[in-house]
């Protein structure tokens, strides 16, 4: 295993390649005063302008492209077709929506709060653009290599509940509000347990660094802490309002939640805000979790990103398509009965067999030490979610048997 160097997007070949451009421009034109120096801030300024269009479209273009992919497969999770209407096998039905979107007309309710309202969007579709910087995609192939990247992560995350309670408050509608308030509520409930199955990851990284992060795992931390992945999945599910999590959107009660005076082209970034954020929660799992660009020699580090990511995308769609729509209050419930309890107990777990391993004269963990730890860790996580299933399983969910009612003579035969 291994991080591989070649990448497809490589800042300082970007900045080399404008360099070389700026230094034979200047040259060709007669101003040769002009040094490496004075150049080298415009070619820094222009490889990060390119990194960042470059990252911007790719997320934006993936993100149309998922929306086709989500609508059918879940088609054939539920016996019919999906969009086939819109380019071969319905490919081209996203770029139908945005044009549709872009056409509609663009209302806002006469008691709106117009700033508020019309900037909502906007707040929640940023935060997840911003993230992108910091993942790493090779050891050169970044936008900001930050020493402090989770904490980044965590940081902007937290603004969605902000964008969501403005979207809700700015429509001045009573179901848009009851909608950004359970928002709200949930994702500052369900931020805590993710950020304890973080700190998980950055007791055996021993960095805060996303690039440090993937360089330490020798072996994937999914091996070594199941808990502490179940605990990050589950909360980013639910940080993404996506099934069974997505009381926010309950059409059979809110209309369609924060969103319900939403229309025209704020609508469209709203829902491209929703559907990037599995592209995003993807490539943070893949990276705290996964390995990162770690993978065998035959393929570039970059390509094993993508299809390490690509498979927790079809997880989380496979759950989408397939569990029911939890009641707010077992949503949260389960962030502070269950997850709050499993992240605490994983912190520990963790830190104390951190303890032990190194205090057998070495300064860090070994390969076979987090194999050791990974083997005790699934004893326990298959346990201990075992118990817990039978201590939130609802057992009233079970059908009675049905008792007769003496008035409708169903204990009489027919003559």
């Amino acid at each position: 295993m291994h991080t591989t160097q070649v990448g497809f997007i490589d800042f300082y070949s970007l900045f080399d390649l404008y360099q070389s451009l700026l230094n034979f421009l200047f040259d060709f034109i007669g101003l040769e005063q002009f040094t490496y120096t004075s150049t080298s801030w415009m070619s820094y300024t222009l490889a990060g302008i390119s990194i960042s269009f470059i990252v911007i479209n790719t997320m934006v273009l993936s993100t149309a492209f998922y929306v086709w992919f989500e609508r059918r497969m879940i088609g054939r999770f539920q016996v019919r077709r999906g969009p086939n209407r819109h380019g071969p096998f319905g490919l081209f039905q996203s770029f139908a929506d945005v044009i549709k979107s872009i056409m509609k007309e663009n209302t806002m309710p006469k008691e709106a709060d117009g700033p508020v309202f019309a900037i909502a969007p906007i707040v929640l579709l940023a935060p997840t653009l911003l993230i992108m910087s910091v993942i790493p995609f090779g050891e050169t192939s970044f936008l900001g290599e930050l020493n402090i990247g989770i904490l980044f992560i965590v940081g902007v995350t937290s603004v969605n509940s902000i964008a969501i309670f403005m979207a809700g408050w700015g429509s001045r509608n009573k179901y848009a509000i009851l909608g950004s308030m359970r928002g709200a509520a949930m994702l500052i409930s369900y931020e805590i347990p993710m950020a304890l199955g973080i700190t998980s990851v950055l007791l055996l990284a021993g960095s805060l660094a996303m690039t440090e992060i993937v360089q330490s795992q020798e072996i994937w931390f999914i091996v070594v802490m199941p808990l502490g992945f179940f605990v990050f999945m589950v909360a980013s599910i639910a940080e993404m309002s996506r099934t069974p999590f997505d009381q926010i959107e309950a059409e059979s009660e809110l209309g369609s939640g924060y969103n319900t005076e939403y229309s025209g082209i704020k609508f469209a970034i709203l829902f491209l805000a929703e559907f990037m954020a599995p592209l995003i929660t993807a490539a943070i799992v893949t990276t705290l979790f996964l390995g990162g660009t770690q993978g065998f020699d035959f393929l570039p580090g970059q390509i094993w990103f993508i299809l390490k990511s690509f498979t927790v995308i079809v997880i989380l769609l496979w759950f989408r398509a397939t569990w029911p729509r939890l009641r707010v209050d077992q949503i949260m419930s389960f962030a502070w009965k269950g997850l709050f309890g499993l992240g605490v107990f994983n912190i520990f777990l963790i830190a104390i067999e951190y303890f032990i391993f190194t205090n057998f004269g070495q300064d860090k963990l070994e390969s076979s030490d987090m194999l050791y730890m990974g083997a005790i860790n699934w004893v326990l996580a298959i346990v201990i979610l075992f118990v817990l299933i039978n201590m939130f399983g609802n057992k009233k969910l079970e059908r009675p048997e049905p008792i007769p009612s003496p008035l409708a003579n169903m204990n009489q035969e027919v003559d």
